[in-house]
């Protein structure tokens, strides 16, 4: 049993990426091989996932292991062989080759990501029940001091423009790592109330299930 506090942890935002990397086959495993002949990449490159399989697209993976030929994606769980269907995963990697920093953070805040449930009833009885179906879309959002000057804004602004998700990180003060894919939107008009200091706001649109990692 643990408790933790935020402060002190840092978030940055991907700077750039490699080209795609194509992978020919996925293994349905608790930590899912990629075969891929000739990768450049290497152990602890995080890496953006398009993929054949729905519930792994779009995901924010950690390199695990390596081979000449091959590569394992930490924490990325496709043993399920209903969900993910022998053959169908096929697609691409691209390595997230630099990290900007998301600085002068005062405050991040989650909204979403809600348990949406189906309800019913048989006409026999007086009772409903619920089954639970999907989760609401997942939002956060970091509040800022702001400084123009800072290279943030320069990545949110061409995020906020061209509308194509980015990779996240959020590195723990407590240790580990989450890792987000998410569009951003940006309002660098700052706030500006008297004793107070301006602040612009960042609001990431989830979209793909985050990662936990260790340190």
């Amino acid at each position: 049993m643990a408790v933790f506090l935020p402060n002190g942890s840092t978030a940055a935002i991907a700077g750039s990426y490699d080209a795609p990397i194509i992978f020919t086959a996925i293994t349905n495993a608790t930590e899912a091989v990629v075969s891929s002949a000739g990768h450049d990449l290497d152990v602890g490159d995080f890496v953006e996932v398009t993929s054949g399989w729905a519930r792994l697209n779009n995901r924010i993976a950690r390199i695990k292991t390596v081979t000449t030929d091959s590569f394992v994606l930490e924490k990325i769980n496709t043993l399920n062989a209903a969900r993910f269907i022998p053959g169908s995963g096929g697609g691409s990697v691209r390595k997230i080759l630099t990290w900007v920093p998301v600085s002068q953070v005062t405050e991040s805040s989650k909204s979403g990501g809600d348990q949406q449930n189906v309800t019913y009833s048989f006409l026999e009885e007086d009772d409903e029940h619920q089954i639970p179906t999907s989760k609401s879309p997942l939002s956060f959002t970091l509040t800022m001091a702001d400084d123009p000057e800072l290279p943030h804004n320069d990545v949110l602004l061409e995020a906020d423009d061209d509308k194509k998700p980015r990779a996240v990180r959020v590195n723990l003060a407590s240790g580990g790592v989450i890792a987000y894919n998410a569009y951003a939107s940006f309002d660098n008009v700052p706030t500006m109330t008297k004793n107070n200091i301006m602040a612009v706001t960042a609001v990431f649109a989830v979209v793909a299930k985050f990662i936990r990692y260790a340190a």
